[in-house]
């Protein structure tokens, strides 16, 4: 009977334990924006704070704009873990100054990145091709689909920012005189499979995307190059203006991708979740793996973050406090 006393005991008292950790941290809603490498770090915030740090969290859909106008304006949601801060620069240092807001770490260790790309194969291949004019040299490794005598570069899908620079940048750097073609590939998908397509027959391909993604997980490319320093008044000016006449040379900037929390929630949460907030980061290399894990198992968040955590556990680990990753590691 003494023993079934102290048993009791002993259970109460851990979830008394367990109680006051969920109450100390509480609620919080995490924003999931609609694109998979959001998607699966929210599920894997929520995954850490709930298992690791006891908190009660849910997961919302949201985009950055009203997401993070919500977040300075109504005190919610709590969190956003991948906010891309240099679309709206002047919401975000708003709240900030307000202190509404707190930057928590840059989820991106090495940034979000636009370019123009070129397949492994031919970079190693060549290795005097570092640069877009490098590239330009060389039309014959890099021919367009319809005319092998000329050279290609691929272009995105009207309508995007991205197809607008990469349009600039192709006159800019005289891709007509070195005998290329500016290839329209109509769309995400089209711009996707001309990639898969000179992967598979090991050709040449150049042409503008952006990481993190799974499809750079899945075909390692290598980012050529601009050959000159950012120059931001250029590229307000002329690089992303369609019919600016007289584009310059430029380099593409990285967007800095961070984690924003509310102020409300960083005061509530404590110093250790906070303190895993502040650390979590990966690189686009890790991101890009677990997106074309994600693609290629047609895996939801939850399952892209628990295969993250565990094959990654020396990179998250760091992120933890040693008894959450003890949780953490029971919890999966």
């Amino acid at each position: 009977m003494k023993h079934l006393l102290a048993s009791t005991c002993l259970v109460a008292g851990l979830l008394a334990m367990t109680g006051a950790a969920r109450a100390e941290c509480g609620d919080v809603t995490i924003a999931s924006m609609n694109w998979q490498s959001a998607e699966v770090l929210a599920a894997l915030d929520k995954f850490i704070l709930t298992e690791g740090y006891g908190c009660n969290a849910e997961v919302i859909v949201g985009d950055t704009v009203p997401t993070i106008t919500s977040m300075i304006e109504k005190g919610e949601p709590d969190l956003a873990p991948e906010g891309w801060v240099d679309l709206l620069p002047d919401v975000v240092n708003r709240g900030i100054e307000e202190g509404k807001l707190i930057g928590a770490a840059v989820a991106l260790s090495d940034a979000a990145v636009q370019g123009w790309w070129i397949p492994k194969y031919i970079a190693d291949a060549n290795p005097d091709i570092k640069t877009i004019d490098d590239a330009f040299k060389h039309p014959e490794l890099f021919p367009d689909p319809e005319d092998k005598s000329k050279g290609a570069v691929h272009n995105g899908p009207q309508g995007w920012g991205g197809t607008v620079v990469t349009s600039q940048l192709y006159k800019a750097y005289g891709g007509e005189a070195a005998n290329f073609t500016l290839v329209d590939t109509g769309s995400a998908a089209g711009l996707d499979g001309s990639i898969a397509k000179a992967y598979e027959r090991k050709e040449g391909w150049l042409g503008y995307y952006w990481a993190p993604t799974a499809l750079l997980g899945k075909y390692e490319m290598v980012k050529l190059e601009h050959g000159v320093p950012y120059d931001a008044a250029e590229w307000k000016r002329c690089n992303t203006v369609a019919d600016c006449p007289d584009p310059k040379k430029n380099d593409w900037p990285k967007d800095k991708v961070q984690t924003l929390v509310t102020k409300a929630f960083a005061e509530r949460a404590g110093e250790d979740v906070m303190g895993y907030l502040n650390k979590r980061a990966w690189s686009n290399d890790t991101v890009n793996k677990l997106m074309a894990w994600m693609t290629d198992n047609q895996s939801s968040g939850d399952d892209g973050a628990k295969h993250f955590l565990e094959e990654n556990e020396a990179l998250w680990k760091e992120w933890v406090s040693p008894e959450a990753a003890e949780k953490i590691k029971a919890a999966l």
